[in-house]
């Protein structure tokens, strides 16, 4: 009797529910989630559970405030890592998914006390590493980028010594290069060909904020002015080349430890072999004797 009120206050429930959510135009959860992967598209994939945490957390992002200074820095860096989301509802995202594991400690504490202490350290755990999401993405966007720019600048010295079209140049080099900067050329091409072409350049710099990038858009900006820019480019790509060969030499630098402990862990293998060989004769040899 007892089961049986159970399943008719939960299909009653799930029923008044169904029923308001259609009076009310509520979008149905598949809707909602092809919503939210198509915002958060190129980034990683959104589970069942990361999809309803990216629903509330938007809806939370209204209560979230934060300073004029701080919501334009936010903004852009997570314009500079591809996240598509807005700096409030990042925050809130951000504050809602150790939240919940709060929640679960303190909902813990009456029956499985030891494990309320593991769940805490891992919400600051997962506090840290939401909050590091997007300049650890910014970074990681920004080395993409910053190791093809001597390429670029290389392609620049050369195209400039027949044309001074910067948009062609642009779009010729578009399709030689890698996902991350080629994004980032298709958003400055489109926003050359909308509007100016140098108002396009400095926001180009302002969503990569990389120090080498503000160089190169300098000497755009100065050839737009009617500069020569030939030279300008020529000394860049020498310096830029200079940068990459001193980078490559310390990523090699770095390897020879990483084959060193290889290395003594074949070292090792090939002596227990050994040595269990040695011990399984000596076993049967001295077998044998008794």
């Amino acid at each position: 009797m007892e089961l049986l009120l159970f399943l008719f206050g939960l299909l009653l429930a799930a029923g008044l529910f169904f029923l308001a959510a259609d009076r009310l135009k509520l979008p149905t959860l598949a809707a909602e989630k092809a919503l939210v992967s198509a915002a958060h598209r190129g980034g990683r994939h959104s589970g069942s559970l990361d999809m309803l945490l990216h629903i509330w957390a938007q809806r939370l992002s209204k209560y979230i405030r934060m300073d004029e200074y701080r919501r334009e820095l936010l903004k852009t860096t997570l314009i500079s890592a591809g996240i598509h989301q807005t700096p409030e509802a990042y925050t809130a995202y951000t504050l809602l998914k150790p939240a919940l594991l709060l929640l679960g400690a303190v909902l813990c504490l009456p029956v499985l006390p030891l494990l309320a202490p593991v769940l805490t350290l891992l919400a600051v755990a997962v506090y840290f590493r939401e909050s590091r999401r997007a300049s650890e993405g910014m970074e990681r966007k920004r080395g993409e980028i910053e190791d093809e720019l001597p390429r670029f600048v290389a392609t620049l010295d050369q195209a400039l010594r027949s044309s001074r079209d910067i948009l062609t140049m642009l779009d010729d080099y578009r399709s030689h290069a890698g996902p991350a900067f080629a994004a980032e050329l298709d958003i400055l091409t489109a926003d050359m060909r909308s509007g100016s072409y140098e108002s396009a350049l400095d926001r180009f710099r302002m969503r990569v904020g990389s120090p080498t990038l503000s160089d190169i858009v300098r000497g755009l900006i100065g050839v737009l002015h009617g500069d020569d820019g030939r030279m300008y480019f020529q000394m860049l790509a020498h310096d830029l080349k200079q940068q990459e060969l001193q980078r490559l030499k310390a990523r090699a630098a770095k390897i020879p430890p990483k084959i060193r402990v290889l290395s003594f862990a074949m070292l090792g293998c090939f002596m227990l072999t050994y040595i269990v060989i040695i011990a399984y004769q000596i076993m049967a040899s001295l077998g044998g004797m008794f």
